[in-house]
């Protein structure tokens, strides 16, 4: 089962939050103290991240696992907000368990993350030199220039929490990940936000889903790939309205 955290209270409705690669659940620490006013959020670790242990596999996989996690849990039907590759792993469960989801909400997230070939590449350092000589590459792209906040230092306590293997394979699921011609299969209410400077997952990969998914939202804020670290006020405005809006 995937490593996971309640927060909130527990009569409210579920709130299940998806983490981007490399970071662990407590990326969503900003949006917190504003989400569990009304949800009980859940938020988890990704296959090989903080205290899950690591899958092999596809990001379909992923999705699977989160679906396990909630049956596990006597959850059935929650809304869903995922950064990055938790915003990947949403796409798929709003494709392949629609029937689990109220809502959706992608944030820096991409139906295809570029050519397999550099994650591949990725995956191969990773494997043989291990996280900590990355992570000045890592950090930046995940910040804009100059941005010098508590976000940073969060990142890197969290990157000694991924197991190299782990984040690996997360690297090989990214590379065989492509949901671009199966986006107007999504049926949830959706919100997609994108940093407006963000070079990992560049405004074009949202503008694809926005475009895609039928109905979707998008919204743009400043910030890297790690919006919700650099700019959360934005963020955490949009998934609130957003959250409210569909649970009308």
């Amino acid at each position: 089962m995937l490593s996971h955290r309640f927060d909130g209270p527990d009569d409210a409705p579920v709130l299940v939050l998806g983490p981007s690669l490399g970071t662990t659940l407590d990326l969503w620490e900003p949006q917190l103290p504003a989400l569990t006013a009304s949800w009980r959020t859940l938020r988890f670790d990704l296959p090989g991240h903080g205290g899950s242990p690591g899958i092999h596999g596809t990001v379909a996989d992923f999705a699977d696992a989160v679906v396990d996690l909630l049956d596990g849990l006597g959850i059935g039907r929650v809304a869903y907000a995922g950064v990055s590759l938790g915003g990947a792993v949403g796409t798929v469960l709003a494709l392949r368990h629609p029937d689990r989801l109220t809502s959706l909400a992608l944030c820096c997230t991409s139906a295809r993350f570029g050519d397999p070939g550099p994650w591949r590449d990725r995956a191969e350092r990773v494997r043989a030199e291990g996280l900590e000589p990355l992570t000045e590459l890592f950090l930046g792209r995940w910040f804009t220039t100059g941005y010098a906040g508590p976000g940073v230092d969060a990142v890197r306590d969290m990157l000694k929490r991924v197991d190299p293997e782990g984040y690996a394979a997360c690297c090989d699921a990214l590379a065989r990940f492509d949901v671009r011609d199966l986006l107007g299969d999504v049926r949830a209410p959706a919100l997609v936000v994108a940093g407006a400077e963000d070079v990992a997952t560049p405004l074009d990969h949202a503008e694809v889903l926005a475009d895609g998914i039928p109905g979707a939202e998008l919204v743009v804020v400043p910030g890297a790939h790690l919006a919700n670290l650099e700019c959360p006020r934005p963020v955490t405005e949009a998934l609130v309205r957003h959250l409210d809006t569909a649970k009308a």
